[in-house]
């Protein structure tokens, strides 16, 4: 997911490179799944229903602009749904969309299914 960083999340990433605030994200991350792309300024439309919840996500050290998820992101007891991307938000008391991005290719489940995202197969990168 090369430069799709929010707007929110590109601002806080100057700030912080810049020196101008104290910027880190309310911990832990979470990983949204959705079924509707978001834009820069706009959420994507979030999976609903059945015992789907947001994931925590871990990535270790950036090593050339670009890290990953270190574990994989188990949802399980999903909806029925075509899950086109993520998003990370952050676990602040009003959570802020820091991330997004589409799947390599959107993938179907059935009501009760797991979706899983191995480990390493979220890319997080700057360019």
């Amino acid at each position: 997911m090369a430069d799709n960083l929010s707007n929110t999340g590109e601002n806080r990433c100057l700030d912080f490179i810049m020196g101008n605030t104290a910027t880190a994200p309310t911990a832990p991350l979470k990983v949204a799944l959705v079924t509707a792309a978001g834009t820069d300024t706009t959420n994507g439309t979030e999976v609903t229903g059945g015992s789907y919840a947001r994931q925590t996500i871990t990535a270790g050290a950036a090593v050339s602009g670009a890290t990953s998820n270190s574990a994989d992101l188990v949802f399980s007891g999903m909806p029925a749904a075509t899950v086109v991307g993520v998003e990370i938000w952050d676990s602040a008391g009003t959570p802020v969309r820091l991330w997004y991005g589409n799947l390599s290719a959107s993938r179907t489940v059935a009501a009760g299914d797991e979706l899983r995202l191995t480990a390493g197969s979220l890319t997080l990168a700057l360019s």
